[in-house]
C-alpha cells in the first residue's frame, strides 16, 4: 500500500450527499492528509428526497433534513461559495471569491440543479418556484400552507408527480402539464406511465398530457396562470417548474476534461476522462454529475440521479483515490430508485429505459400491486415494483446474471403465461422532464478533429 496516497491534499467540490460520504470514506480508508469540501449552498449536507415528500406534506420541517455524519471527517468546509474553474496545470480549484485551492487529488461531486423556466421574466413572477434545494422546499411548503387556489406543476417526472401527490394530500387543487403521453413515462415506459396517469386522475389531479405550457402570465409581478399549447388557460397562483435537472459542469469548461451537459465522463473506477478519452489519475467523479460505463448495459455511459448511486459511487471513488491500482475496485452497482406518491411505494432496480419489452410478472395493474419486468434483446434489464418491493432482490440477481426475458414462471402470484408488450420508452425530446437515468454511448460531449504533426 502506498503511504503517499494516504497523505497530501484532497479537495472535494460538492458538499452534498456524495461529497459527505466520500469524505467519510477517505478517513475510514486511512487518509490523514488535508481535506477540503466546497459547497455552493450555505447549508451543511442534507437529504434531498424528503424535500418533495415529507417536507411538502408538513411532516418534517425543511431545517430537519440534515444528513447525519457517520464519523468526523476533520475537514475544512467552504460553504456558500461556488467553484468557478479548474487549473489542471497548477492543480488548483478556482473559487468565485477569488481563492485558489491547491490539490493532489480532486473529487468532482457537483451534482445537478433544477432546470429553470426558460423565460427569465416569467420565471421571476412571484409564485413561480422550483424544488431542488432546502430553501426551495421551504418556500414551496410555505406557499402550500397558505392554501393557494390552484397549483400548476409543469412536468410529470418523479419530482413533479411527488409534488402533485403532496398537493392532493393537502386537499389542494392541482393541474399537471406534461408534454409526453403520460406521467413517469420517461423513466418507466408506457405500461407504468398509463398506470400513473389513471392513478393521478383517480386522486383528483387535473392531468394534461401531450401539451406544453407556452407562457406563464402575471399581474403586478404575481403569477396569475398559464397558457397551454392546446389553447386552454389555467388559473393558478403557484407554478412549480419540474422540468428535470441540469448537471453542474459549466465551471469545467476549457479544462480539458470530458465534461458537458450530460455530465463528466469517467471510467468504472470513477477516474475522469479528458476530452480525448485518456483517463486521469488525479481527478475523480461521483454522484449525479458522473457518466460511467456499465457492463450490464452494454458499456453504455450511465448518468444517474439516484440517492443510492451517489452513496455507492462516492465510496468507490474515495477508496480508489487512496489505494494503488491493484487494490482499486469498479463501481458496478445495479441502479436502484424509489418514490412515494398517491399512497403507493414505487421502487426500481436496473435501468427501465434500457428495454424493448415489458411484462407484468407479478400482481396486476387492476389491483395496484404489481412487479413489471423489463427486457432488452431477450435478457432482463430492470424491474419496477408497486407496493411489492420484497421481490426486488430476486430481480436484482436476475439482472446481474443476465437472466433471460421474460422471467420463468415460478412464484405463486405470477401469471402462468405473462403477456409481453413493447416497453414504449419515449424519445426524451417528447418529454417536458428528463429521465432519472440517461444512457448514451457518446464520449466525450465535444467532437474533436485530431491533428497529427507532419513528419
Amino acid at each position: 500500500m502506498s503511504d503517499d496516497l494516504k497523505s497530501g491534499r484532497i479537495v472535494i467540490v460538492g458538499a452534498s450527499l456524495a461529497g459527505l460520504r466520500a469524505a467519510e470514506t477517505l478517513r475510514d480508508e486511512g487518509f490523514t492528509g488535508d481535506l477540503t469540501l466546497v459547497g455552493d449552498e450555505p447549508h451543511p449536507p442534507y437529504d434531498r428526497p424528503p424535500l418533495s415528500k415529507q417536507v411538502l406534506l408538513g411532516r418534517v420541517p425543511a431545517a430537519d433534513v440534515g444528513l447525519p455524519a457517520r464519523r468526523p471527517v476533520d475537514a475544512r468546509w467552504k460553504l456558500g461559495v461556488r467553484a468557478s474553474g479548474l487549473d489542471p496545470a497548477t492543480k488548483e480549484v478556482l473559487l468565485r471569491n477569488g481563492e485558489r485551492l491547491p490539490f493532489d487529488r480532486l473529487l468532482i461531486a457537483t451534482g445537478t440543479r433544477a432546470r429553470p423556466w426558460p423565460h427569465p421574466e416569467e420565471a421571476r413572477l412571484d409564485g413561480v418556484l422550483t424544488v431542488r434545494t432546502l430553501d426551495d422546499a421551504h418556500r414551496l411548503a410555505e406557499r402550500l400552507d397558505a392554501g393557494p387556489r390552484r397549483v400548476l406543476v409543469i412536468g410529470a417526472g418523479f419530482t413533479g408527480s411527488e409534488i402533485a401527490s403532496a398537493c392532493r394530500e393537502r386537499g389542494l387543487a392541482v393541474t399537471v402539464a406534461e408534454r409526453g403521453p403520460a406521467p413517469l413515462v420517461g423513466a418507466l415506459g408506457g405500461t407504468l406511465g398509463a398506470f400513473a396517469a389513471r392513478l393521478q386522475r383517480a386522486h383528483g389531479v387535473d392531468l394534461r398530457c401531450g401539451v406544453t405550457v407556452t407562457s406563464l402570465t402575471g399581474d403586478g409581478g404575481r403569477l396569475t396562470g398559464a397558457e397551454l399549447s392546446d389553447g386552454s388557460r389555467i388559473d393558478a397562483d403557484v407554478a412549480v417548474v419540474a422540468l428535470g435537472a441540469v448537471r453542474n459542469t459549466e465551471w469545467l469548461a476549457d479544462t480539458g476534461l470530458a465534461a458537458g451537459p450530460r455530465g463528466v465522463a469517467c471510467d468504472a473506477g470513477c477516474r475522469a476522462f479528458d476530452m480525448y478519452g485518456i483517463v486521469t489519475d488525479d481527478v475523480f467523479v461521483a454522484g449525479d454529475v458522473a457518466r460511467f460505463p456499465h457492463p450490464l448495459f452494454e458499456y453504455q455511459m450511465l448518468a444517474l440521479e439516484h440517492w443510492g448511486n451517489a452513496v455507492a459511487q462516492a465510496e468507490v471513488a474515495a477508496h480508489n483515490m487512496v489505494n494503488p491500482g491493484p487494490r482499486r475496485r469498479p463501481h458496478l452497482a445495479v441502479p436502484a430508485f424509489w418514490s412515494s406518491q398517491f399512497g403507493l411505494n414505487i421502487k426500481s432496480i436496473g435501468v427501465p429505459t434500457f428495454s424493448d419489452q415489458v411484462t407484468v410478472a407479478q400482481g396486476s395493474v387492476e389491483e395496484g400491486r404489481l412487479v413489471v419486468v423489463y427486457g432488452y434483446r431477450g435478457r432482463i434489464t430492470a424491474a419496477v415494483s408497486v407496493n411489492r418491493a420484497k421481490w426486488l432482490e430476486h430481480y436484482r440477481h436476475l439482472i446481474e446474471t443476465a437472466a433471460p426475458f421474460p422471467p420463468a414462471p415460478g412464484a405463486a402470484d405470477r401469471p402462468a403465461a405473462p403477456k409481453v408488450v413493447p416497453s414504449d420508452v419515449p424519445d426524451p425530446r417528447v418529454l417536458s422532464h428528463g429521465p432519472t437515468v440517461a444512457l448514451t454511448g457518446h464520449l466525450p460531449d465535444r467532437r474533436l478533429a485530431v491533428v497529427r504533426p507532419m513528419a
